[in-house]
């Protein structure tokens, strides 16, 4: 912990090498320091546990268990029928949707830059961009008039994440702004799948945008703490291990 303070992120191997002791002890003790809060895993190591002073940038998300976000991501996009309206949050885990579309026609709506910029030209995608101000750590947009956007559509089926999943609270975010405009697109959803790896169920953010009783889908890992998978189910969630 005081090399991840002063380095700002520590390396599994690295760590290995210096404290003479195999990369499996290291992820092991990782995974536990991580289960206290003290720090989050990335691919290949570490870094401090965010408290609120700083969001992650995109990139520095799409680091982070990059494996069970690809198998949340592949499981979300078998969900899709043809010609269904869905909507695609600018979270790293909804991003990786993008790479396992179908090749049938649907409709995508989405407030993330890098989520247009994977589907430019696609010929079965209609793509559509809610607009509103760009946010330039979470490369996405936001704000009243994104927000107002939605109105116009009735969405099918909605593949987002958040910072967090608590069992009484429901979900939540880091940034007020994105909690806002989740909150408006759960409101314009008729299925509204939540894509989150083991480390976000059981915590709690700042913000609180949806209950779990808004929940139609949860798409998670076997991880996952199963008491709080199991009270899901029996509020009526379906609930998909990856």
């Amino acid at each position: 912990m005081n090399k991840i303070a002063s380095q700002g992120s520590v390396r599994t191997k690295e760590l290995a090498d210096e404290l003479e002791v195999t990369d499996e002890t290291i992820r092991k003790d990782l995974e536990l320091l991580e289960g206290q809060g003290v720090l989050v895993r990335t691919h290949g190591g570490a870094v401090p546990a965010r408290r609120g002073q700083r969001e992650l940038t995109l990139t520095e998300r799409q680091l982070l268990n990059r494996e069970a976000k690809q198998a949340i991501a592949k499981a979300a996009a078998q969900r899709i029928q043809p010609e269904e309206t869905i909507f695609i949050d600018a979270s790293s885990t909804a991003l990786g949707v993008t790479q396992y579309l179908p090749d049938f026609p649907i409709t995508v709506i989405t407030n993330s830059h890098d989520v247009i910029s994977a589907l430019a030209g696609i010929s079965t995608v209609e793509l559509v961009s809610t607009g509103g101000v760009f946010e330039s750590r979470s490369r996405s947009f936001i704000g009243l008039d994104a927000e107002r956007s939605l109105q116009r559509y009735n969405i099918h089926r909605m593949f987002f994440s958040g910072n967090g999943l608590d069992l009484q609270r429901g979900v939540s975010e880091g940034n007020s702004r994105q909690a806002a405009f989740k909150e408006h697109v759960m409101a314009a959803s008729e299925d509204v799948c939540l894509l989150a790896d083991e480390s976000k169920i059981g915590r709690r953010s700042a913000f609180f945008f949806g209950d779990c009783t808004q929940l139609s889908t949860l798409i998670t890992t076997s991880k996952a703490d199963k008491s709080i998978t199991d009270s899901l189910k029996n509020l009526g969630i379906e609930v998909i291990t990856a």
